[in-house]
């Protein structure tokens, strides 16, 4: 009955586990989503129409494009006479302040010259007098043309008849009578006496503006009722293209209401649901184990959940373009870190969910497909640079060739395909090299080991290796060996061979901090010999606590502490346990004193490490290496370790075991050159001799 508890309570929390799961992920991918009005077409200039006969179904206008409306702005524009206000209170009071201040006449000019100067700035004010950067600016527009407002009355005069400030100080200036006293003029500051009096007026002219850009009709046309726009098949040109883009902007303006919101919505949610469901559903009946691992299901949903974010904030704020996006580093992440198959779905998963908010959602998806698979299928380990290279260079060929394809199915005319797509592909294929160094980065956010860390890590030349060849040699000469026997076997049984030899490089670690208290690094003295059996066994059993110091100080990767923790397992050390118990018999024994911490194997590379190690360690104290007695070793080492059930938590089966065996062997009997025994002569055959 508490088994069938048990069993119900884990059903329950697993089924929560993964509800909640696809609702937070659905949530946050709809929730970027852009929300479209109306009937969603997919169309272009220069493509056929995918959909079948679209007639209409009520009269609407053809709409002008932007572009032409602009052009018919600008034309009507040229024609804009701005509006100034005459000011005539500004004459007087320039000409009293003239006056005022030349009452005694100005010295050296006679007197009907100073009269002719004030009859012309007369003449000036009356002309009118526009400041300079103001007139400048008129002078430039083709009409040439202002309103000049006095009063009530407001006539059209052409800008050559009036002054800018510069304008009539140099016409004073350029005045017949006033020629020969220009020097003399120069000194009284003329220009105090001419100000603008047509001030701008802005209030009139916006008016007159928006009246003018009112009076252009925004549509060219009428599409009646019942009338057929296309049919399946036809070429968009431009007058379709305008009655389309005419039809949904009719449709906005009279349907853009809530409800078609709240539509759009809804179906957004069923889809993404739908998708992420059944992504969901996959790893349920195929990789439950991935559930175990929180590392995997954080990355996998992230990887389903950023890309479609992306894109949405993309399209929304139409920021370059979608197709720049390395989409295949997705596929190949999760080959890399997990497995092909795994790669694939996400990658269709992804995809699909990135569709929902492109405009060509069929050329899309087939695009991105190929570019996955091209992705997982050219990239099934990613240990260098160059691989990297070629995966990029393959995807963006590929990519290139596929958007070919699609665009000469849809139209033989090579020459109208947008060569934009091919910059967009290129880029793509240049941001797809990120793969490498993001790597380091999805490796410290989830914990994952890529092959590239672990050919680093494999560097007998430097860090923790590079100690443990000068501290004890013997011991690092033990654990190359051990690596190479262990990642035979794992090329042999399907495991990952350069894990389990990176892992074996590292298992022994901590035998740096005793190095002589183990047979590899002795010469000749045992220090064993003057110890008590407790002591001994507690030196041993240490190297594994002080492998785990010793990586953690390193910061070395979890998964390669789990070597050094399962290499002994919950194994005994047996030599000092059995030395103990023969001599106290009668004592009950603390077996935790002579048990190593473990715990035992969890993957199958643990158990072929602790095979390989326990197998070469014994294997020195052979006192003859003939194939008999390799086998026996190999066989009564192996055999207790399955009776003790080190390999209870692992997924190893006894065919991998029984294959481990025969690797072994034929390993042992190649590193200590057994021959096979030549048979002796028997005394009577000696006789004849």
């Amino acid at each position: 009955m508490n088994i069938f508890k048990k069993y119900k309570r884990d059903y329950w929390r697993n089924a929560t586990i993964r509800l909640t799961l696809i609702f937070v992920t659905v949530v946050i991918i709809v929730w970027f989503m852009p929300r479209n009005y109306g009937q969603q077409l997919r169309y272009d200039i220069g493509k056929p129409w995918m959909y079948g006969s679209f007639i209409a179904k009520f009269d609407f206008p053809i709409y002008k494009t932007d572009e032409a409306i602009k052009a018919e702005q600008d034309s009507v524009m040229k024609t804009f006479q701005p509006y100034y206000n005459y000011n005539s209170k500004l004459e007087k009071e320039e000409l009293r302040q003239f006056y005022h201040d030349f009452s005694t006449g100005i010295e050296g000019v006679p007197a009907p010259v100073v009269r002719e100067l004030a009859n012309h700035l007369h003449r000036l004010y009356q002309a009118g007098i526009i400041s300079t950067p103001e007139y400048n600016g008129i002078a430039r527009d083709t009409t040439g043309m202002v309103r000049i407002v006095n009063g009530k009355e407001a006539k059209s005069v052409s800008i050559k008849n009036i002054y800018s400030t510069m304008a009539a100080y140099e016409s004073l200036l350029h005045n017949q009578m006033l020629i020969p006293y220009r020097s003399i003029l120069q000194r009284c500051n003329l220009n105090d006496y001419i100000s603008p009096n047509l001030t701008y007026d802005k209030e009139r002219c916006e008016a007159e503006k928006a009246d003018l850009l009112g009076s252009i009709p925004l549509a060219g046309g009428m599409v009646m009722s019942g009338q057929k726009i296309i049919d399946r098949g036809e070429i968009v040109n431009d007058y379709t293209y305008r009655v389309l883009s005419s039809f949904e902007r009719e449709m906005q303006r009279r349907k853009a209401t809530e409800a078609e919101i709240t539509n759009t919505l809804i179906g957004q949610i069923l889809f993404v649901t739908l998708l992420v469901a059944i992504f969901t559903l996959y790893l349920h009946l195929f990789r439950k184990d991935y559930f175990q691992k929180s590392r995997n299901i954080a990355m996998l949903y992230a990887i389903i959940t950023v890309y479609p974010i992306l894109v949405s904030l993309m399209v929304s704020h139409s920021i370059f373009n979608v197709y720049i996006i390395p989409f295949a580093i997705a596929a190949i992440f999760v080959r890399v870190f997990m497995d092909s198959r795994t790669a694939f779905i996400v990658h269709v998963v992804m995809v699909l969910s990135c569709a929902v908010v492109v405009k060509y959602q069929y050329e899309f998806i087939i695009i991105q497909l190929m570019a996955g698979l091209i992705a997982i299928y050219s990239l099934r380990e990613l240990s260098s640079r160059s691989q990297l290279f070629k995966t990029a260079l393959f995807v963006t060929t590929g990519s290139i060739v596929v958007y070919i394809a699609l665009q000469l199915m849809q139209s033989n005319d090579f020459l109208k395909m947008d060569r934009d797509m091919y910059i967009f592909f290129i880029v793509n294929g240049i941001l797809l090299l990120l793969a490498y160094p993001l790597m380091f980065l999805i490796e410290k956010m989830f914990g994952f080991v890529s092959n590239v860390t672990l050919i680093e890590l494999s560097n007998t030349n430097k860090g923790v290796l590079r100690d443990l060849s000068e501290i004890a040699p013997g011991t690092f000469q033990h654990s190359i060996t051990v690596g190479n026997i262990a990642a035979e076997i794992a090329n042999c049984i399907g495991a990952d061979s350069l894990l389990v030899r990176t892992g074996a490089l590292y298992h022994d670690i901590g035998k740096m901090a005793n190095p002589v208290f183990f047979t590899e690094n002795q010469a000749g003295v045992n220090p064993h010999d003057n110890m008590s059996y407790e002591d001994s066994a507690k030196i041993i059993i240490s190297h594994v606590t002080e492998g785990l110091k010793l990586a953690e100080k390193n910061n070395l990767p979890t998964i390669i502490k789990d070597f050094i923790s399962t290499h002994h397992g919950r194994g005994v050390t047996k030599f000092f346990y059995i030395k103990y118990k023969n001599e106290h018999p009668d004592e009950a024994i603390d077996m935790e004193k002579f048990t190593y911490p473990g715990p035992n194997p969890f993957t199958r590379e643990q158990a072929i490490l602790m095979m390989s190690d326990a197998v070469e360690a014994a294997s020195r104290s052979l006192n003859e290496y003939t194939e008999e007695s390799i086998s026996q070793l190999v066989d009564r080492l192996i055999d207790g370790q399955v009776a003790d059930g080190f390999f209870t938590e692992c997924p190893i089966t006894f065919r991998d075991i029984t294959l481990a065996k025969k690797i072994i062997i034929a390993r042992l009997m190649a590193i200590y050159h057994t021959r096979i025994q030549y048979p002796e002569l028997k005394p009577k055959a000696k006789e004849e001799k």
